[in-house]
């Protein structure tokens, strides 16, 4: 448990400065369980605190753990150069609060991203030491033949990699898009390992990390949930018991 004066929740939420929590609060901006509160210096266990901000409820969360499903054309980055970044999908208190997002997917590579401002969880989240499996869907240029699978399969040579790299899974979905299932995480590892396989990758899509699927979360292209504990539980790969 844990109580702290209003302004302070507010500051930790991503709402600003301290100075300007307080003046929302003192204009009379935010409410709890329907009350205005004007005092900035009332206290509050943060522990399941709901409030209004605007008139738009907020629970407070120490941290925040969300899955955006990423649409093409944005940027994996807090400071985007050629297209907006993946921070403008979400509400600005996020960029407030630093949440970032968790690895990278290319501009043009749609799907499932992880984003936070929990420093550990976007460590063990990134770190290849954790062998997280990953699941694409790459649409090829040229068909996808079974050649091409064992190869992916097998490993193949990538520069400046010491050794071949080789996907966990990999299978034919149609006549040109395969699904790959990796636990490198690589920069550009598809794209790469398909353009050394002979063939050129045309479109990628992230449907799953771990066993967190994107698809049972119902999310169309540019939405975003938070996650909760039982979700974040699926991300590590484990299979239960």
């Amino acid at each position: 448990m844990s109580k702290l004066p209003l302004d302070r929740i507010l500051q930790s939420q991503g709402f600003g400065t301290r100075k300007w929590c307080r003046e929302l609060i003192e204009d009379g901006d935010v409410s709890i369980a329907g009350v205005t509160v004007a005092d900035c210096k009332s206290t509050f266990e943060t522990d399941g605190l709901e409030f209004s901000v605007y008139g738009e409820p907020w629970k407070y969360r120490k941290h925040v753990y969300i899955a955006l499903n990423k649409p093409a054309d944005y940027e994996c980055s807090r400071k985007p150069s050629h297209h907006p970044g993946v921070l403008s999908l979400l509400p600005e208190q996020f960029a407030l609060r630093d949440v970032q997002p968790v690895g990278r997917l290319d501009h043009d590579t749609t799907g499932l991203l992880l984003m936070s401002d929990d420093g550990s969880f976007i460590h063990a989240q990134s770190s290849p030491k954790r062998h997280i499996p990953k699941v694409y869907v790459a649409t090829t240029q040229d068909p996808v033949t079974p050649q091409l699978i064992r190869q992916l399969l097998d490993g193949v040579k990538l520069h400046d990699e010491p050794a071949p790299l080789a996907a966990v899974v990999c299978k034919i979905l149609d006549t040109h898009k395969l699904e790959i299932v990796l636990e490198q995480g690589k920069y550009h590892q598809v794209k790469r390992m398909l353009a050394a396989a002979g063939n050129h990758c045309a479109a990628l899509h992230r449907s799953e990390i771990g066993r967190l699927k994107l698809d049972a979360l119902g999310l169309a292209a540019g939405e975003w949930c938070y996650l909760e504990e039982a979700e974040r539980a699926l991300l590590t790969g484990d299979q239960p018991d």
